[in-house]
């Protein structure tokens, strides 16, 4: 059963009670654009103790602020009371709220096109607050005074963004004045808040759009203000003739595939973001380096990513791939035993689409994407890293203690593995034998 006919079910069922009952919000903007809505909220004139009757042993976790979550075969539907929100003293959730009337429950809400009321049987909109004209005209406009209503929730400052972006409408003059004039009031909001509105931002598929608006109105000052030194940090023209480090990252976002995943979609963003910090001028060579950059970026990286409270999993595996970009220039110069261990990465695809962007945005160099493909049929016979014919437990038996040395010694036998010069145990044991007495000598 489809969320929509879930949210249908329980909806008749208020009706068939007494109650009102309106599809609400995003779910349908998203049906009179044509997308399929991910869930379904229902706004209604019952109260929770009244939704709670019909329905028992549903979720009263909102219950205060007049939302109930009803399960139907699995699909939760969020249940909401028409109401008035009384001061937003921690820029989130109103003080107290006030049960009151469909018109009134619109205008409470963040933007126009969010505001808008679907009867769940006769399929008709009822519009309080011009939400239909905007969906119509692509315009994102907040409901009533937009100083207001950044007021009351600052995060409605990045999902102003996130609608622009993802819908592709443009944001009305009023509501982006007062997203600019507004932008510090993100200050208040957590970084777990806002990292999960960038991050649905980042993965859309007009994300360097996205990145524009995010620098133009001043909020990326509240998420990674590391971006703003990127602005007209310029590079060699001869190998970025598309200009400074802002202009190619966001050439680089835009030439992502859409369903791009997130990790991938933060290295991009982060791969250079060591560039301005290590930028000198060669005066003998007559050029800008970034020496270490890299490195840097990789460090940085990390620490942008813990303030913004991404999880660790997600750290591990972005911060790899910014500190790694730059090892792609010399692919075709690495022996087979290296150049396995680099491409058994636990995220070389993502790597190797940040190589193809970074070239496709700046130089358009393929050489090293082509031989990288080509070594991946070349390989693809067996694993690129086979299971080890000797262990520490070998070098014990002959008789040389635990140490470092272990380590080196494996990593040689390893290397000859991966080259293919070495294939079986009996051969791995007698290289191991001599590479153990050499140590004692």
């Amino acid at each position: 059963m489809s969320a929509r006919q879930s949210a249908f079910i329980l909806a008749r069922r208020l009706m068939d009670a007494g109650f009102e009952a309106f599809f609400a919000g995003g779910c349908v903007r998203d049906a009179l654009l044509g997308l399929t809505p991910k869930d379904y909220d229902i706004a209604t004139s019952a109260t929770p103790d009244q939704v709670l009757k019909l329905f028992p042993g549903s979720n009263e976790v909102g219950a205060h602020f007049g939302v109930v979550i009803v399960r139907h075969r699995g699909e939760p539907v969020e249940i909401a009371t028409f109401r008035t929100d009384g001061s937003y003293k921690d820029s989130r959730r109103p003080e107290s709220v006030e049960f009151s009337t469909p018109e009134q429950d619109a205008q409470r809400r963040d933007f126009t096109i969010n505001g808008l009321f679907q009867h769940p049987e006769t399929g008709e909109i009822i519009d309080y607050v011009g939400g239909l004209s905007d969906l119509k005209a692509g315009c994102l406009r907040a409901i009533g005074d937009p100083v207001a209503r950044f007021s009351e929730d600052a995060l409605r400052l990045l999902r102003a963004v996130r609608f622009s972006t993802t819908l592709g409408f443009e944001i009305e003059k009023q509501t982006d004045d007062a997203v600019c004039s507004c932008a510090d009031f993100l200050g208040r909001i957590s970084p777990e808040r806002i990292r999960d509105e960038f991050s649905k931002i980042l993965t859309s598929n007009r994300r360097g759009a996205g990145l524009e608006t995010l620098v133009r109105t001043g909020l990326i000052r509240h998420i990674v203000p590391e971006i703003l030194d990127t602005i007209g940090c310029d590079q060699p023209p001869e190998w970025h003739p598309e200009g400074d480090v802002f202009t190619h990252t966001r050439i680089m976002l835009d030439m992502l595939e859409p369903d791009a995943p997130l990790e991938l979609c933060l290295a991009v963003l982060l791969h250079d973001i060591g560039k301005p910090p290590t930028r000198t001028f060669d005066e003998e060579a007559n050029r800008i380096r970034f020496n270490g950059h890299d490195a840097v970026g990789a460090e940085m990286t990390g620490t942008i990513l813990r303030r913004l409270r991404y999880p660790n999993e997600t750290i591990a595996a972005v911060v790899p791939m910014v500190a790694r970009h730059m090892q792609f220039m010399n692919v075709q110069k690495m022996r087979t035993a290296k150049l396995k261990l680099f491409m058994a990465a636990p995220r070389f695809v993502d790597e190797m689409e940040l190589h193809r962007v970074d070239c496709g945005s700046s130089n358009g160099f393929t050489d090293n994407y082509e031989f990288l493909q080509a070594k991946a049929e070349e390989f693809a016979a067996a694993p690129l890293i086979p299971p080890p014919l000797v262990s520490g437990r070998d070098l014990i038996n002959l008789g040389l203690p635990p140490g470092p040395c272990f380590k080196e010694i494996l990593d040689a036998v390893q290397t000859e593995q991966l080259e293919g010069r070495i294939l079986d145990r009996e051969p791995a044991l007698a290289y191991l034998k001599q590479l153990a007495a050499e140590i004692r000598v």
